[in-house]
């Protein structure tokens, strides 16, 4: 069996979306520590102007908090500006926005106390408009795991009951496939590549690559993840 993992991300992009697709399960790493201005709580949706960077505030309380325990900070209108971006700054003239808008804004209807909560929301209405069916469960469900880095991993995906834990090449640099071998588990690398299509907001302008991944949605409807998968390459395993 084939297991994922990554960290919640608020509004994933393409990259996210292509690995939960390309796995048997995807494992949610909600009980490590909160990143400060890492992705968690903040991407960027395309523009005619350019990206534009949508952040949920947060409540800042320790360093060395985790994200299953990072709250909102709800004191702030975040989730007005974040609507009125998307509909009036991006994306009510795209293609699919009919089709696919009420979804993603239906997000913004309620009032979002813990941040992991809403990370996966977002990434579950994704994954439903991309018609992705991949198991999700939260590392903080399935036991306490007390080691770190590659051991750490290695012990969940072996928790998880995985052959194969498929990675983001980012993490090349970190993980140690000697320790997923002492645990029988192969280790195989994303090697995601990014489609371009028509972006409605940037008509005769540059592609803006690494948006979050409604963007292809609202541009490209029901061929998104025809765009997706075709953009894999043949030893990415796709």
């Amino acid at each position: 069996m084939r297991v994922a993992m990554h960290q919640p991300h608020y509004l994933p992009w393409l990259g996210l979306i292509d690995k939960i697709d390309r796995s048997d399960l995807f494992v949610v790493l909600d009980h490590v520590q909160f990143e400060r201005k890492g992705w968690q709580n903040r991407n960027y949706v395309a523009s005619k102007n350019g990206p534009v960077l949508l952040t949920v505030p947060v409540v800042q309380r320790s360093h060395r908090e985790r994200i299953c325990d990072k709250q909102i900070d709800n004191s702030q209108t975040w989730r007005e500006k974040h609507r009125r971006s998307i509909t009036e700054h991006c994306y009510r003239g795209a293609p699919y926005f009919a089709d696919f808008g009420p979804e993603i804004l239906g997000i913004y209807d309620s009032e979002w106390p813990n941040l992991a909560e809403l990370s996966l929301a977002t990434t579950h209405s994704i994954l439903r408009c991309f018609g992705i069916t991949t198991p999700v469960v939260r590392a903080s469900e399935l036991g306490e795991f007390p080691a770190q880095k590659s051991e750490l991993l290695a012990q969940i995906a072996a928790k998880a009951g995985a052959t194969v834990m498929l990675s983001g090449d980012g993490a090349r640099g970190y993980v140690d496939k000697g320790v997923f071998d002492r645990y029988g588990i192969e280790v195989e690398w994303q090697d995601f590549r990014h489609p371009e299509y028509p972006q409605h907001s940037r008509a005769n302008r540059e592609f803006l690559p690494r948006m979050a991944a409604l963007d292809l949605l609202l541009n490209l409807g029901p061929e998104s993840m025809p765009a997706l998968r075709s953009a894999r390459t043949a030893e990415s395993g796709g």
